[in-house]
């Protein structure tokens, strides 16, 4: 006997989220730093970088009350922890959707070291918007900046708006493990 489904296993809306998290042990301070985030309640699944067709952007806050405590969450997770002193971490997150309804967009993540907020803003930024622009056939050079590119997909009328959500934090002086988030979190 087959089960009977009731439609796609789709998440009809995100919202975006980032935390720090500050401890002697690392899986400590990674717990704190989703608890900043407001993500640490809920058994995280990660998945990879498509934003569905139709998936509507929420606040944090509303998206989290939507979610209850204990419940399986997919999201698009990057971290990142240091325990050495001054070390600059950062863990991002970015969206790029289509113009086009029907069409999925492209989150991306990327997690380092020495990056500061703004360029990795962009940076991961231009992964979404690049990916998606690949899959819509858009042509641009990819050795131009992505401010120029940037125009190109906004002008082409297929991509229709690109975002961020970046943390970035310095290694804690005396020695305590530094740990950043950054997620796309999936409602249903």
């Amino acid at each position: 006997m087959t089960a009977k489904t009731n439609g796609p296993f789709v998440p009809k809306q995100a919202f975006f989220t980032k935390g720090v998290g500050k401890h002697t042990k690392r899986l400590q301070s990674f717990e704190l730093a989703l608890r900043d985030a407001g993500i640490e309640q809920y058994n995280l699944v990660r998945v990879s970088s498509i934003f569905p067709p139709h998936c509507k952007v929420v606040s944090r806050k509303q998206g989290i009350a939507r979610l209850q405590p204990g419940q399986i969450v997919y999201v698009v997770l990057a971290e990142e922890a240091t325990d050495e002193p001054s070390r600059l971490v950062g863990a991002g997150v970015g969206l790029a959707v289509p113009a086009q309804g029907e069409q999925f967009g492209y989150i991306s993540e990327h997690h380092g070291f020495g990056m500061v907020q703004r360029r990795l803003s962009d940076l991961v930024e231009d992964m979404a918007a690049t990916m998606l622009a690949t899959t819509l056939g858009i042509e641009f050079d990819p050795e131009t900046a992505y401010d120029e590119r940037k125009e190109i997909y906004y002008m082409s009328g297929k991509i229709v708006k690109t975002r961020a959500c970046v943390q970035t934090a310095e290694g804690d002086k005396a020695g305590l493990w530094t740990t950043v988030v950054s997620a796309a979190v999936f409602v249903m």
